[in-house]
């Protein structure tokens, strides 16, 4: 790759071709729970926090009639920092000279300038649209004025509070570098490669350490022992809408029997995978700026509702409050152990908590990756075919056209699912088989009584508001 390409591609600051992209979409701010007094006492009594998003310096709070706002950082009298405001009941006051901003922006008070003045009604502050999902704030970012896309019903927005959980967390890398980790079939069978398997039983709440759905000689089979087992996967991927991309992965078992794992890439920067046979992870890498993303994950169960405590409990164990920024990483050699590379882990940074797998792949290519100096192989087929659909969305948009995914309402309401399985299939026959078990887990989930349960074929999906 051009280093002109690359930088392209991953530079999402204000004013530039990534960025000017980027803002065509919804983008997550924050978790509810970081407004939440039992995860952030001081919420309590100022919920006011400083987030940072697309290279944008913001303020998030909510006021005490319960709206959201969110506001550029820097006051518009004399830029001294909004984050460190006083929290009121309709706005933010500035502590500098006491200057106060509605939600919406609108300047409430200007007290220096004294009895009579209407300067505060000639100011305004840049205010963002803030909407709640499935514990998750977005703010749309795009042009003053602009017309916000539609978030699509994906499973995770549309099952309820029971049913869903989101976390979060801070990585020190170019957002495209970690989405690319996300899209990448091959490297669970070397990265995330665990020498001996576990019980099941403790299983709950963690990737790669649950079953696969289906039997082998009579008995579930952790997903550990068949990423070990055939670790030289047979990758697919089809088009199913513009900016939807379905990825098949095939480990051949036996001569009766195949592992088909099918996840999915949405743009600009969204994957879902299975987590279980029962709970599916859809993953979003929202740049922070050009050498910082967050993760957001939202975890959505077909089954019983989610023990969102224990979840919670486990991923605050490996990170530290309030920014979530991991425990582990380049300061500490992401806990590298020699000896657990030995008999434990292919890698050698844990077996609890496969984030940090994922997590030093990425900070490792630097900030920013070079890609001028890789060689990709047939396995990222599907990185090399996202990268196009990256680099020609960033070119209709300089054009004045509309990016992939950018949906209306209609379009939204038909980008549903999508589906994911990991599961023991006959060899032959295996695509009726993943397809039979994916939707029996959509008929079984309570929330989705009454709706489609069908998976599916690619140019099935049409997507209204999609077009450029």
């Amino acid at each position: 790759m051009k280093a002109e390409l690359n930088e392209m591609i991953t530079r999402i600051g204000p004013g530039t071709p990534c960025g000017a992209l980027m803002r065509h979409y919804w983008q997550p701010v924050a978790l509810l729970d970081e407004f939440d007094p039992r995860f952030a006492p001081q919420m309590a009594e100022r919920p006011i926090k400083a987030v940072r998003v697309l290279g944008q310096d913001l303020v998030l709070f909510r006021d005490g009639e319960g709206r959201w706002g969110l506001l550029d950082r820097d006051c518009p009298h004399r830029g001294a920092d909004l984050a460190y405001g006083r929290h009121e009941a309709d706005g933010i006051r500035c502590p500098f000279h006491g200057w106060k901003f509605s939600a919406d922006g609108r300047c409430l008070d200007t007290p220096a300038e004294g009895i009579g003045s209407t300067l505060c009604q000639r100011v305004r502050q840049r205010s963002y649209p803030v909407i709640e999902k499935a514990g998750v704030l977005f703010a749309w970012l795009g042009d003053e004025g602009s017309i916000p896309t539609a978030l699509p019903d994906l499973d995770c927005f549309v099952a309820p509070s029971t049913h869903s959980f989101a976390f979060k967390g801070l990585w020190a890398c170019n957002w495209l570098q970690a989405f690319e980790v996300g899209i990448d079939p091959a490297h669970a069978s070397y990265l995330h490669r665990f020498l001996q398997d576990e019980s099941l039983d403790g299983a709950y709440g963690r990737q790669f350490r649950g079953a696969s759905l289906g039997e082998l000689d009579g008995q579930r089979v952790p997903m550990t022992k068949v990423l070990r087992e055939c670790a030289s996967p047979e990758i697919r991927h089809e088009t199913m809408a513009e900016g939807w991309i379905r990825l098949t992965t095939l480990r051949l078992i036996n001569e009766a029997l195949t592992h088909v794992r099918i996840t999915n890439a949405l743009f600009p920067y969204t994957f879902v995978i299975p987590l279980s046979e029962t709970i599916t992870i859809t993953q979003m890498h929202v740049p922070v700026d050009d050498t910082h993303c967050y993760w957001y994950a939202f975890f959505t169960s077909f089954a019983e509702p989610l023990d969102k405590d224990e979840m919670r409990r486990q991923r605050l164990e490996t990170v530290t409050l309030p920014h979530y920024i991991p425990k582990k990483g380049r300061h500490n050699d992401w806990g590298f152990d020699p000896a657990e590379q030995r008999t434990r882990t292919y890698l050698g940074m844990g077996e609890s908590d496969i984030n940090v797998h994922d997590q030093w792949a990425v900070e490792s290519m630097g900030p920013i990756q070079d890609r001028t100096r890789e060689h990709l192989g047939t396995s990222d087929k599907v990185i090399m075919a996202f990268r196009r659909v990256l680099q020609q969305a960033i070119e209709a948009v300089a054009k004045g056209g509309r990016p992939p995914l950018a949906l209306d309402a209609a379009g939204a309401a038909g980008l549903a699912g999508p589906d994911t399985i990991d599961c023991i299939a006959p060899a032959q026959g295996w695509e009726v088989h993943w397809r039979q078990a994916a939707s029996a887990k959509r008929q079984a989930a309570p929330w989705l009584a009454g709706r489609e349960t069908a998976v599916p074929s690619p140019g099935e999906v049409e997507l209204g508001g999609a077009g450029r």
